[in-house]
């Protein structure tokens, strides 16, 4: 199911509505939010309340079978292509058990000069957010104008061994131990 559907059934929310071709509507969403009971901070941008909605559905992402959750914004999939269908979304995609993200997927951007923009804005973001910036990465940015097409998926395997032997906690599978508090 796309990212859309599943926050429609979910949560109740138009999610294309709030996507725009130049950028997402931080108003939109956070107007849907209000309605739906989630507290929104003046300074939360539209990523912010996206990922508050995404958890309060991913505990139900899954049950019963796998979920694939695709085509997320392509806001939220900086390194992902477009989908061509629809530019508002990307080819990116999550995989959902038993309300556990298990993997994360997505068909690699290989447009040089798209990168380019979105890493751009998002440093023009850190910047007035936190007074700073982090020069582009030129070596990466070179590398893609001679890159294929690809993708590729990330699998959590420690997700995956809590969800193999009934952990609760993720910390109760980690091979490395974390220190105590």
């Amino acid at each position: 199911t796309t990212v859309a559907e599943a926050l429609k059934q979910l949560a109740g929310i138009d999610l294309l509505a709030t996507l725009a071709a130049d950028g997402p509507d931080r108003d939109a969403l956070a107007a849907q939010a209000s309605d739906a009971g989630i507290n929104v901070a003046d300074d939360d941008t539209w990523s912010d309340i996206f990922s508050r909605f995404v958890v309060t559905i991913e505990p139900r992402l899954g049950v019963g079978t796998s979920t694939l959750l695709t085509e997320y914004p392509t806001v939220e999939a900086a390194l992902a292509r477009p989908c061509p269908h629809d530019a508002r979304v990307a080819e990116r995609f999550e995989l959902y058990c038993c309300g556990v993200e298990l993997a994360n997927g997505f068909g690699e951007l290989t447009d040089a000069d798209e990168q380019r923009r979105r890493f751009n804005a998002e440093m023009e973001k850190k910047e007035k957010r936190y007074g700073q910036r982090y020069p582009l990465d030129e070596d990466f940015l070179s590398a893609l104008s001679h890159m294929p097409p690809a993708s590729g998926c990330a699998v959590g395997f420690d997700r995956l061994v809590m969800l193999a032997t009934g952990a609760s906690r993720i910390d109760q599978v980690l091979w490395t131990p974390l220190p105590d508090a």
